[in-house]
């Protein structure tokens, strides 16, 4: 059972809400009529709509958490049994390597 892990995009890395809230506030102090300061809270609200719909399209966001910790289980007694099967092959001695003279 293999898991996809979600390509994240250009924009997903920079997911922190800071430097718009310091831009509002810095067009508070600067814009009396209020103009900037409405293009920025327009931003700010463009930015968490991106990260709830992020949010929504993670994989496993609507399972369980005891469904999500079953499978994590599953996960790694599949881990666990291929590192044994793993060890066991290497315990061989078939992949020895020739030494070059």
């Amino acid at each position: 059972m293999a898991v996809s892990q979600p390509k994240l995009e250009k924009d997903s890395e920079d997911s922190s809400l800071l430097p718009l809230v310091h831009d509002i506030i810095k067009c508070m102090d600067k814009d009396k009529d209020g103009q900037d300061v409405h293009q920025e809270l327009t931003k700010l609200k463009t930015k968490i709509q991106k990260a709830r719909e992020q949010i929504s399209n993670m994989p496993g966001i609507d399972s369980s958490p005891q469904e999500q910790q079953q499978q994590l289980g599953t996960l790694r007694e599949q881990v666990r049994t291929k590192n044994q099967l793993l060890q066991k092959y290497k315990s061989l001695c078939m992949f020895d390597v020739p030494k070059a003279s």
